[in-house]
């Protein structure tokens, strides 16, 4: 019998490929799903506390554990309001969305100076008035939010996160209207989301750093009697092509990437972080005070991340809208 050659699937997953750093620490929301009821906000956001356990009662029709009581890992996020800063107004042409105007409330939050200096005057009535005057071009809302990390205990920052959110449902005069309303005052997840929905969750993983190839990819590590090295890869590509392909596991940056989760489940949204947070305060956090969100499951980023969460893009047809019964929470200390 002939030596057959040594053949193996590839290590490691070229979907995210390059991986690079992500820009900055708090994610970009690329795409906005369309929405049938009316005017709102299409995200909110909340920074990462930390997990624990809950038990509650399976409403997934067809499961195995139908009806029973189940426990479930879920993640805590500590999400205190958001303050509607400005709206700004799109209109599109051939090579996309361009900014007609941005209305600025005059009354902004007194740490928006810490991102940059504030216009002495904003005069947001003659904005509004031209996006009223211009709403047959407008193609989309965005309301610019800036986030309290203030009001977020285990946050050690003042400076608030900006970002914009899409406002989708209605016609383009309602979503005016509805925008014109919130504009200057401060928005609960309350007003955006609603107990038992599906989000889609958006964040910046965890940084590790350069890391080489066995880390990085989970190549093989070489036998004892190698030359030159065993944490990499042997043969880094043939003669001809005279390159080495992108295919080829090499170290570099591993974590710190934007990762999208999509169709987590909101179990329970509450004003009062004690009914979640642990005896001793959740680890390298501390306690919850305010409003916080259950989210089944995990999500992407370490601890006090901001997460975007965002209504979701592909959802599945036989969730249950109601939220499920919670029996307990887990309030065990984390640290023994």
């Amino acid at each position: 019998m002939g030596h057959r050659k040594k053949s193996a699937p590839r290590r490691g997953s070229l979907a995210y490929l390059p991986r690079g750093r992500a820009s900055r620490a708090i994610a970009r929301i690329r795409h906005w799903p369309h929405v049938e009821e009316g005017p709102t906000l299409l995200a909110f956001a909340g920074y990462k506390a930390g997990m624990t356990h809950i038990f509650q009662v399976d409403d997934q029709e067809g499961s195995p554990n139908f009806g029973k009581e189940v426990m479930h890992s879920v993640t805590v996020l500590d999400a205190p309001p958001v303050t509607a800063c400005a709206l700004k107004a799109y209109t599109k042409n051939h090579t996309g969305l361009q900014t007609l105007t941005e209305a600025w409330t005059k009354d902004p939050p007194k740490d928006l100076n810490r991102n940059f200096i504030q216009p002495e005057k904003p005069n947001p009535e003659n904005a509004l008035v031209t996006m009223k005057d211009n709403l047959s071009k407008i193609t989309e809302f965005r309301m610019v939010v800036a986030t309290q990390p203030r009001l977020a205990s285990g946050i050690p920052k003042k400076k608030p996160d900006l970002m914009e959110v899409k406002i989708d449902g209605g016609t383009t005069q309602e979503q005016l209207e509805y925008a014109e309303k919130l504009l200057g005052k401060t928005i609960s997840v309350i007003n955006v989301f609603k107990e038992g929905q599906l989000v889609d969750a958006t964040s910046i993983t965890k940084g590790k750093g350069f890391q080489g190839p066995v880390k990085r990819w989970g190549v093989k590590i070489l036998p004892r009697k190698s030359r030159k090295t065993k944490r990499g890869v042997a043969v880094i590509g043939p003669w001809h092509p005279t390159r080495v392909l992108y295919t080829v596991p090499r170290p570099g940056q591993m974590g710190y990437h934007q990762r999208t989760e999509y169709n987590k489940r909101i179990l329970k949204i509450g004003a009062d972080g004690k009914e979640v947070t642990p005896k001793g305060g959740f680890v390298r956090y501390g306690l919850v005070r305010g409003t916080y969100i259950l989210v089944q499951g995990s999500l992407p980023g370490p601890t006090k991340r901001l997460i975007r969460l965002r209504y979701p893009t592909r959802p599945p047809t036989d969730i249950p809208e109601a939220p499920p019964k919670i029996t307990q929470i887990s309030l065990e200390s984390q640290q023994g």
